[in-house]
């Protein structure tokens, strides 16, 4: 689908003689980043903070909405000081950020009435336990695309409401907002409580929360009321781009900069990518690893393999088109692991030289399933475990064994795709995010899929999706038109057999993990 050139003419806010840089705002779950993109689209500067995470109890997982919106605020000041720009030189903002994360807060004073729940989160599990058990699976992901999960917001957002005493009573009154941590920045960008902030999100964050109907492009009063979430709480719904935009963020020294584009952050990896073609697929490699496939507009895609059917995104008065997202929950943050809970290494990119000091992982497969499993199981009581231990395992196994493990469950992904999109051929896989760079994995991955994998020079490129929408919007870059950007190709080196061997193993591994929290002792 050619999408035509966004006119700066027709938006609300048209970018000054002087103002030329995109600011894209990239809201992650463990940093929060900014990135400046120069008129060529090339990357002019960019500034990180790491951000905490907390886990209060077992399964729960949470953070701080101000101290979220202290870092968009900083990393925004850093990126435009590094260049010694003024915020005036923006011609507009792009936000992109970890999807399906909570955030309530009060109209008037604009405080949060509760850390926010974050997507890694199996606080809901029984309720979604107890749903299913009513039979309304089918039903709500005929609405949705979505399974019933406890990583999706809707749940949160209930369990927050009953959990606080009073609050529910008060949402009802019109006196609580809630949202996504796109609806939270543009809020309090726009002005917050001082200014009538905006209170707004787009279709790829709203596709997530479980209240979403993907046909109608709109809130469902249906589930609304089976999750038992006031439709007042719930934002306004845009495209992800356009000429209108979302909001204007009032900035330091009084500079107005229009926010141009939302995109939720795989959604916007996927046009980082260029993977804006039917048939497209791209991995990202962040805490967790998502896999969509793009299967253009028309109707959404049905999964029959523990996809998620999902919006991969709207421009302009374009039509939405839909992604098949495969979720899988733990692989950054396996190597994390390794690193701060076993101390066997002391930082990530050591990995790849110690998979390589062995010939294979000795037997060892490693399920890292420390959040449960996501797609293509979606068991939220399945439990980490390592198997095939010897006196002969070292550091060195357990590491490739972790690798592997991410690439594993990519496959496990593939495959599904594959199978709900037979008539769609899926030639490579588009690859991106930090573990990305470990060139063993790579290799891996593409021995294991009997596929090539795509890697870029830049794989950062969920900032660079957001950034490049937000200069569409503005009429600066044409849609069609992504960063040449080769990088590497890694090609399959072993057989078919050989692969489907070593997947196998694996998933008889995956078997004995699953519904480990429910697992009766006799």
């Amino acid at each position: 689908m050619t999408v035509p050139r966004a006119t700066a003419a027709a938006s609300v806010v048209s970018p000054s003689q002087h103002a030329d840089f995109i600011a894209a705002l990239d809201q992650g779950t463990t940093s929060t980043r900014c990135v400046l993109f120069d008129p060529a689209r090339d990357m002019a500067a960019s500034d990180s903070r790491p951000l905490p995470l907390s886990f209060p109890r077992p399964g729960w997982v949470e953070q701080d909405p101000l101290l979220i919106l202290q870092q968009t605020r900083e990393t925004l000041a850093g990126a435009l000081a590094k260049v010694s720009l003024t915020p005036g030189r923006l011609a507009a903002i792009g936000i992109t950020n970890q999807r399906e994360t909570v955030v309530l807060w009060e109209r008037r004073s604009g405080a949060p009435v509760a850390p926010a729940i974050v997507w890694q989160d199996r606080r809901t599990a029984d309720v979604c336990e107890q749903l299913r058990a009513e039979g309304v699976q089918d039903r709500v992901r005929e609405i949705t695309g979505l399974p019933i999960d406890p990583y999706f917001s809707a749940t949160k957002i209930a369990w927050l409401l009953d959990s606080t005493p009073g609050l529910r009573a008060r949402a009802e009154a019109g006196e609580i907002l809630a949202g996504t941590i796109d609806t939270w920045l543009i809020w309090n960008l726009s002005g917050g409580p001082n200014g009538g902030g905006a209170h707004v999100t787009d279709v790829t964050n709203a596709s997530r929360t479980l209240l979403f109907d993907l046909r109608r492009h709109a809130w469902s009063d249906e589930l609304c009321a089976l999750f038992r979430v006031p439709a007042s709480l719930l934002p306004k719904v845009r495209p992800s781009a356009g000429p209108e935009p979302f909001a204007i963020a009032h900035l330091n020294d009084g500079a107005e900069v229009p926010i141009t584009a939302v995109l939720g952050d795989q959604q916007a990896a996927l046009v980082g990518q260029g993977a804006i073609r039917r048939g497209d697929i791209k991995n990202t490699y962040g805490t967790g690893s998502f896999l969509l496939l793009n299967t253009g507009p028309g109707e959404p895609p049905r999964s029959y393999h523990g996809l998620l059917s999902t919006i991969a995104y709207q421009v302009g008065r374009e039509p939405v088109v839909y992604a098949l997202e495969g979720s899988v929950f733990t692989t950054g943050a396996a190597i994390q692991w390794l690193r701060d809970g076993l101390g066997i290494i002391t930082r990530a990119d050591e990995t790849a030289a110690l998979a390589r000091s062995v010939p294979d992982t000795g037997g060892v497969v490693f399920v890292p399933a420390f959040a449960g499993l996501g797609a293509p199981y979606w068991d939220a009581d399945a439990r980490g475990a390592i198997f095939g231990l010897t006196r002969g395992t070292t550091r060195a196994h357990i590491v490739r064994a972790t690798l592997e493990a991410i690439a594993h469950q990519t496959r496990e992904v593939v495959d599904a795709m594959a199978s709900d999109a037979e008539n769609i051929p899926l030639p490579a896989l588009r690859v991106d995010g930090g573990a990305a760079a470990n060139d063993f994995l790579c290799q891996f991955q593409a021995d294991l899929l009997q596929r090539p994998v795509l890697r870029p020079r830049d794989l950062e490129r969920t900032a660079r999706g957001a950034g490049h929408a937000a200069g569409w919007a503005m009429g600066i870059w044409d849609w069609d038109d992504h960063d040449s950007d080769a990088g590497d190709t890694f090609a399959p080196t072993v057989n078919q057999e050989a692969a489907d061997t070593a997947h196998a193993r694996w998933k008889e591994a995956v078997q004995r993990t699953l519904r480990w929290e429910r697992a009766e002792v006799s």
